[in-house]
């Protein structure tokens, strides 16, 4: 039997994923992000373990991450016999990555503000 090790979050780490979530982040998107950015690479199956998440959420979230262009995907000789593994990083720093989310949240806002303001004109 062989022997894995499982990374699990801090409490900070809990926090900054609870932040993603309360700007409009997806739950399960914000736990694999975080998981991520702590990690150099890592296999789904570790996201599904650290994370506590099942194999469906994770994929989603790594498809989510993956068409955003967050990701980069790399896959790898299988050790024993078997399919190769897949292995995920960020494409970027997580820096950049919440420069993005910035930035759409700043644009969502303007449009709703333009919004707010064209009703104020009708009265």
């Amino acid at each position: 039997m062989r022997q894995e090790k499982v990374q699990y979050f801090t409490e900070k780490e809990e926090e900054f994923v609870n932040l993603l979530i309360d700007i409009g982040t997806g739950k399960t998107i914000a736990i694999v992000l975080v998981f991520l950015a702590n990690t150099k690479e890592v296999t789904s199956r570790a996201i599904e373990r650290g994370a506590d998440l099942r194999q469906p959420e994770v994929s989603l979230a790594l498809k989510y991450l993956k068409e955003r262009g967050w990701i980069t995907t790399r896959e790898s000789s299988p050790t024993h016999k078997g399919r190769p593994t897949k292995n995920y990083a960020l494409a970027m720093p997580i820096s950049e990555i919440l420069d993005v989310i910035e930035k759409e949240k700043k644009d969502k806002v303007k449009k709703q503000l333009a919004l707010v303001k064209k009703m104020k004109d009708f009265l």
